[in-house]
C-alpha cells in the first residue's frame, strides 16, 4: 500500500508542473501513427509559439502499410507541410496540461484543416490527437486510391515533447 501511494504521489508531483502550451517561443515535436483508408502510417511535426496562442510549424508524413489494391511510389505515400495551428486551450479555460488546437496547412497535396489535442504529464511528455481533411485538392479530377493517400481524413495519435 505504501509503494502505491509514493508511486501515486511522484506521479501527482510531476504532473503539477506540465504546461501543454507556453506562448511565444514554445517548440513541440510529435511522433505517431497515421490512420487513413487503405493505409497506415508514420507523422512528425514540429510547431513554433511565434504569439500567446499562436503557432507555425511543419509536418511530415509517409504511408508504410498500403492495402493490396495500392501501387504508390514515394511521392504518393508522403508529404510535407507547413501548418498555423491556433493553441486555445487556455482561451476556452482548459486545465493548463491540455492544449486543444484547431488549425490549417498547406501540403504537397491539399489546402487543408486539421482539429488536434495534446495533454502533458510532465513538462517534455505528452500525448496527441489529431485529425486532418482536405479543404481544397491540387487535383480535382478523380483520383486513383495512390493519389488518395493524405488527400482524405487522416487520424494521428502519438507522443507529443516540450523542449
Amino acid at each position: 500500500m505504501k509503494n502505491i501511494l509514493l508511486i501515486l504521489a511522484l506521479i501527482a508531483g510531476t504532473t503539477v508542473y506540465a504546461q501543454a502550451y507556453r506562448g511565444k517561443g514554445d517548440q513541440k515535436i510529435q511522433v505517431g501513427a497515421s490512420f487513413q483508408e487503405n493505409a497506415t502510417g508514420i507523422g512528425v511535426t514540429y510547431d513554433y509559439g511565434v504569439g500567446e496562442n499562436f503557432s507555425l510549424g511543419l509536418a511530415a508524413n509517409y504511408a508504410l502499410g498500403l492495402d493490396d489494391a495500392v501501387d504508390a511510389d514515394f511521392d504518393e505515400r508522403s508529404t510535407l507541410a507547413l501548418r498555423f495551428n491556433a493553441n486555445i486551450g487556455n482561451v476556452i479555460n482548459l486545465d493548463e496540461n491540455f492544449d486543444f488546437y484547431p488549425g490549417l496547412h498547406f501540403s504537397t497535396k491539399n489546402f487543408g484543416g486539421h482539429v488536434g489535442a495534446r495533454y502533458f504529464f510532465t513538462n517534455g511528455f505528452g500525448l496527441y490527437t489529431e485529425a486532418g481533411f482536405p479543404l481544397a485538392k491540387y487535383k480535382t479530377e478523380d483520383l486513383t486510391p495512390a493519389e488518395e493517400l493524405y488527400n482524405q481524413f487522416v487520424f494521428n495519435i502519438g507522443m507529443s515533447f516540450n523542449f
